[in-house]
C-alpha cells in the first residue's frame, strides 16, 4: 500500500481550499494511505475529511513563541521522529512556504512542490525533488488541484468536492445565522457598526444571530455586536469541528473574507462574502451551495447591498 504525505499547515482557509485536492487523491488513489500534516489548532477539521486516514499534527504557531523552552525544543524532537517513521513514497506540499519546504525534507519521500516561480517563497522550491510550475493567478483551489494531479499522475477535472457533507451537520428547525466578522487581517474587517446594522435587520425577520469567535479581541468584538442586536448570541470558543457543526446547521452564513467563511462555502450553506481588503478572484469562498460576493481590495460593499443579498438567498 504506497503511503503519501501531503503538507499544507496553516491557514484555516488554505486548509479549506486544500480539501478538494484531497477528494481527488483519495479517488485516483484508492488503495493509498493519505496522511496530511497539518497545524494542530485545524487537526479536529482535518479528520472530517473522509479521505483521509491519518492526521499528523504539528504545532509550529505554538512551538515559535516558546523557543527557548526545553520542553517545546523536546516536543519539537518527538514530532519530527514521528514524521520520519513512515517511509513515504511520495511527499506533496501545497503551502509553499520556506517553513513547510523544510518539513517536506525532514519526511522520508520523493517532495513534490511548486517550483520558483509558482510560490510566494520561491527559496522552498530548493527543498524539493520534483518541482511543479503552477500559474499563481488561479484559485487557491485550482492551485492545490493541479499540484496534487501533477504529482499523482491525473488531470483535475469537474466542480471541487470538498469532501464534507453538511447533512451531517444540520440542526432543528429553528432559524439562525452565523455573521462572521472576526478575521486576522484588519484591512480585511468590515465596520462594527455596519455588523450591527445587518444584524438588527436579520434580528428583525425572526432569524436569531450567533457570533462565533477565536481570539480574545474578536470576543470583545462578538459581545459589542451582540449587545446591540436582539437576541444575538455569543458561543463559547469551541474546537473547529464543532464550530464546524455550528456553522453547517446555519440558514445561511454572512462574513468577511476569514477561514470560516470558507469552511461555510465547504459545506455548501448559502453565504454572502464580504471582500473589503482582499481580492476574490484569489482566494474568493468555492463551494456548491448559494453563494453570493460583494466588494473586492479597496471597495467595501455598504450595508444596503448585503441586506438585499441576504434576501436574495432566502429566495
Amino acid at each position: 500500500m504506497p503511503d503519501i504525505l501531503f503538507i499544507k499547515t496553516s491557514s484555516l482557509g488554505d486548509v479549506v481550499h486544500h480539501m478538494p485536492a484531497l477528494t481527488e487523491a483519495r479517488a485516483a488513489r484508492p488503495g493509498a494511505r493519505l496522511a496530511w500534516l497539518v497545524e494542530e489548532a485545524f487537526a479536529p477539521l482535518a479528520r472530517l475529511h473522509p479521505g483521509i486516514d491519518v492526521v499528523v499534527p504539528v504545532a509550529w504557531r505554538r512551538w515559535r513563541k516558546s523557543l527557548l523552552s526545553p520542553a517545546v525544543w523536546g516536543e519539537i524532537a518527538r514530532s519530527l521522529r514521528a514524521m520520519r517513521a513512515v517511509d513515504y513514497d511520495l511527499v506533496i506540499d501545497t503551502q509553499g512556504l520556506l517553513r513547510t519546504g523544510m518539513l517536506s525534507r525532514i519526511a522520508h519521500g520523493t517532495r513534490h512542490g511548486y517550483d520558483r516561480d509558482s510560490i510566494r517563497e520561491p527559496l522552498a522550491s530548493v527543498f524539493y525533488d520534483v518541482r511543479h510550475k503552477v500559474s499563481r493567478d488561479l484559485h487557491a483551489v485550482e492551485r492545490n488541484r493541479i499540484l496534487c494531479g501533477l504529482a499523482l499522475g491525473y488531470a483535475p477535472e469537474g466542480a471541487p468536492d470538498f469532501g464534507l457533507d453538511r447533512a451531517r451537520f444540520r440542526a432543528g428547525d429553528a432559524p439562525y445565522a452565523v455573521l462572521l466578522h472576526a478575521t486576522a487581517q484588519a484591512r480585511k474587517e468590515w465596520p462594527v457598526d455596519n455588523w450591527i446594522a445587518l444584524g438588527r435587520e436579520i434580528a428583525r425577520q425572526g432569524v436569531e444571530i450567533v457570533l462565533p469567535w477565536g481570539t480574545a479581541g474578536e470576543r470583545a468584538r462578538s459581545e459589542l455586536i451582540a449587545a446591540s442586536v436582539p437576541g444575538a448570541r455569543v458561543p463559547e470558543r469551541a474546537p473547529l469541528d464543532q464550530v464546524a457543526r455550528r456553522i453547517g446547521g446555519a440558514h445561511y452564513v454572512v462574513g468577511v473574507d476569514t477561514g470560516l467563511l470558507h469552511l461555510a462555502a465547504a459545506l455548501g450553506v448559502p453565504l454572502v462574502a464580504i471582500f473589503t481588503g482582499s481580492k476574490p478572484q484569489l482566494t474568493g469562498p468555492v463551494g456548491s451551495g448559494p453563494l453570493t460576493v460583494l466588494g473586492t481590495d479597496g471597495a467595501a460593499p455598504g450595508v444596503d447591498d448585503v441586506i438585499a443579498a441576504v434576501e436574495k438567498l432566502k429566495g
